[in-house]
């Protein structure tokens, strides 16, 4: 495969490798975005594996609670602007109180808000609004107590990263602490048995890799791949991590203490995941300008 100047700069600013680094990772690895990101990390020269996850769409997330359920929703728009706009927000929040009744979004899409299905009240308004909007994700989770948290909200229940909480015992008090550390965090699982097995091997060969290069012994590269793996779980699921209300405590110990069990958890953020074409600025400000 061509290891293009393009395919360099999208590797560089994934990772903030150099540009020489940046190529020899692609033309080792075919051009495999990817297997080029965990090439730099192997070698010790990505400073940052995760950048490529950064926000880039626009839109709020929502949440709301009726007894023990709660959901979250994200709809997403094309600019900043709608995201403030009350007639916008209006309909998240309209959207977010139907999420209480359906079973998933497909479902979701079909209920009823006002005499219009609320996929067809997202059409209506890309109309009056005019600009792109979709209803994107839909995520609910339930237990004894649920609670719910916006991190800087845009207004009542929405903002740019939305979490629910689902405790057994505990109270409302501990559960917001909870929230507040999963928005601060984002814990990609509840536990061990929780995280994606293949995101798990894939980490461990990149461990391996990393071990190898120091030249080590097969005995100690398997003593020195057990602990960084132990370290890898502490920092990726939420009660493993440290909590930070008290970094002393892992979040599973502070539960503990609190006379909870946290049993589920939802964090959607605005745009997570969502690639968006970037567009030179002298160019952009050219072409609004030939109209």
């Amino acid at each position: 495969m061509a290891i293009t100047a393009a395919l360099v700069k999208q590797l560089r600013d994934t990772t903030g490798a150099g540009m020489m680094d940046a190529k020899k990772a692609l033309t080792e690895t075919d051009g495999d975005m990817e297997a080029a990101v965990d090439w730099l990390r192997t070698k010790g020269l990505a400073k940052a594996a995760k950048k490529s996850g950064r926000t880039a769409a626009e839109g709020l997330v929502a949440v709301n609670v009726e007894g023990g359920r709660g959901v979250a929703v994200e709809v997403n728009a094309e600019t900043d602007f709608v995201a403030k706009n009350a007639e916008f927000q209006a309909m998240v929040a309209s959207i977010a109180d139907a999420a209480v009744k359906a079973d998933d979004i497909e479902a979701l899409k079909a209920t009823d808000l006002g005499g219009k299905t609320v996929a067809d009240t997202i059409t209506d308004k890309i109309a009056t609004i005019g600009e792109n909007m979709s209803l994107r994700r839909m995520a609910s989770v339930s237990g004894d107590t649920v609670v719910s948290y916006i991190h800087n909200p845009a207004a009542d229940g929405m903002g740019k990263i939305g979490v629910l909480v689902a405790l057994k015992g505990g109270d409302e008090a501990f559960g917001k602490q909870v929230a507040m550390h999963i928005a601060a965090t984002n814990p990609a699982a509840l536990n061990e048995a929780e995280l994606d097995p293949a995101v798990v091997e894939k980490e461990k060969q990149v461990q391996i890799d990393i071990a190898r290069e120091s030249g080590k012994p097969d005995a100690v590269i398997e003593k020195m791949i057990v602990g960084r793996m132990k370290k890898f779980m502490s920092e990726v699921t939420l009660l493993g991590q440290s909590f930070v209300i008290n970094p002393d405590l892992t979040v599973e110990a502070a539960a503990k203490e609190a006379g909870a069990e946290i049993v589920g958890f939802v964090r959607l953020e605005v745009g997570e995941g969502i690639e968006v074409e970037k567009e030179d600025f002298a160019a952009e400000v050219a072409k609004a300008a030939q109209g």
